[in-house]
């Protein structure tokens, strides 16, 4: 789940800022760059990136809490989108890495 939310969140960004409803030249697609970072840990299940991922989500998170309070229209959407994705990234990486503590606990 944490690969589909990060790969819809890189997907959503480019799609918003360069086609749905681009802001500018499309200078804000850079934003997903940062989100390629964490795909080849998340998808070897490295528990760092679970870490670090759990608290960099959030940034996208208050982004789409502000676009949507403050845009209308068709951005406003896919501000909730970003929102949506932001959360279910942050679900389950938080889960992922309370179920590597509790199997090392039990073990």
């Amino acid at each position: 789940m944490a690969v589909f939310a990060t790969v819809g969140l890189i997907v959503l960004g480019l799609a918003w800022e360069l086609w749905l409803a681009p802001t500018g030249s499309g200078t804000l697609a850079v934003k997903v760059l940062p989100l390629l970072l964490p795909l080849p840990g998340l998808w070897k299940f490295r528990l760092y990136t679970y870490r670090w991922v759990s608290l960099f989500v959030w940034l996208y998170f208050i982004e789409g809490v502000v676009r949507a309070s403050g845009d209308r229209g068709i951005s406003a959407w896919l501000a909730g989108v970003e929102i949506v994705l932001s959360l279910a990234l942050f679900v389950a990486a938080a889960a992922h890495v309370k179920a590597r503590f509790r199997h090392a606990a039990a073990v």
